[in-house]
């Protein structure tokens, strides 16, 4: 065997497959993985909605209701609340947010379910594929210093505010 057995396409890269211990090959664009050694470089997603971010970085208050896929958090170790309640909290947050009367950061530290709470409700710098669907494409629609509705996962109700 030579070492080109090892050169991949460009945008891929090898992994080992944990259950099996077989080579798998991944899409370092797309995540997508696939068994077959790739012969063509991996080509990143079209743009969708026009746009053609990487990455960005946003913020976001979390609160979380008994529905949500871990209904307990760093403020509250068995959370009861309702969907609705924590759409009421979301949208009172919000407007606190939207006329001035607090900041986003101040809101997030103290009452965010997420344990960013420590950072202002700051995720850092986060691609494609990184985060539940709804939250990415709410993320990557907002424009930098923009405030989203209410967007809905299977964590909870967030806010996000886009910082870059």
């Amino acid at each position: 065997m030579k070492m080109a057995d090892e050169e991949l396409p460009k945008g891929w890269e090898k992994r080992m497959s944990r259950s099996t211990g077989q080579p798998y090959y991944l899409n370092m664009f797309t995540k997508e993985s696939q068994w077959e050694r790739p012969t063509k470089p991996a080509e990143p997603p079209p743009p969708t909605s026009g746009d053609h971010l990487e990455q960005v970085r946003c913020s976001h208050l979390l609160v979380k209701h008994r529905e949500s896929r871990r209904p307990s958090s760093w403020r509250e170790e068995n959370i009861t609340r309702s969907k609705d309640d924590a759409l009421e909290l979301i949208k009172d947050y919000r407007e606190q947010i939207v006329s001035g009367k607090a900041m986003f950061e101040e809101l997030a530290s103290k009452f965010s379910d997420c344990s960013s709470a420590k950072r202002g409700g700051d995720l850092g710098v986060f691609g494609r594929g990184a985060m539940q669907k709804p939250f990415e494409d709410a993320s990557f629609a907002l424009k930098v210093g923009e405030l989203s509705q209410p967007v809905y996962t299977d964590s909870g109700i967030h806010i996000i505010l886009r910082t870059a």
